[in-house]
């Protein structure tokens, strides 16, 4: 299953001032999350256990090591059995995409947050409270 990919949202009405890398900072914010509890599929705690534990460590930024190790995309190759779970439900219009609205509310658009650890910080306990909640269910 394919959760995302960089490229359905560079085309179209995709803002003319930004590069089409802006269109993985979202999907590496979300990666970077998954990755940071530990929800990272076997493809990269087995395949890219160096590049993976440079991204946790924050010595590069998500949507980095989204365009540089996986294709600009996210499926369910990325995640464990949970964070597939996890995945299904929140990433989507209403949940993820709603709650990266409300953080570049200051923006012309989600695809205007930078690909920075600031970024993340400030997604951070958002997603981890959907988490929380979504495990409760």
């Amino acid at each position: 299953m394919k959760y995302d990919d960089a490229s359905w949202h560079y085309g179209g009405t995709f803002p003319s001032d930004l590069p089409p890398e802006a269109g993985a900072t979202h999907i590496g914010m979300f990666f970077a999350w998954m990755a940071a509890h530990r929800m990272a599929g076997e493809l990269h705690t087995h395949e890219w256990p160096d590049e993976l534990a440079c991204l946790v460590a924050r010595e590069i930024a998500p949507g980095q090591y989204v365009r540089e190790w996986i294709d600009e995309k996210l499926t369910d190759e990325d995640f464990t059995a949970e964070g597939n779970a996890f995945a299904a439900d929140y990433y989507g219009e209403t949940g993820y995409f709603g709650d990266l609205a409300r953080v570049s509310e200051d923006l012309p658009t989600i695809y205007h947050l930078p690909d920075t650890w600031a970024t993340y910080d400030s997604l951070e306990p958002i997603i981890s409270a959907r988490f929380v909640a979504w495990r409760r269910t």
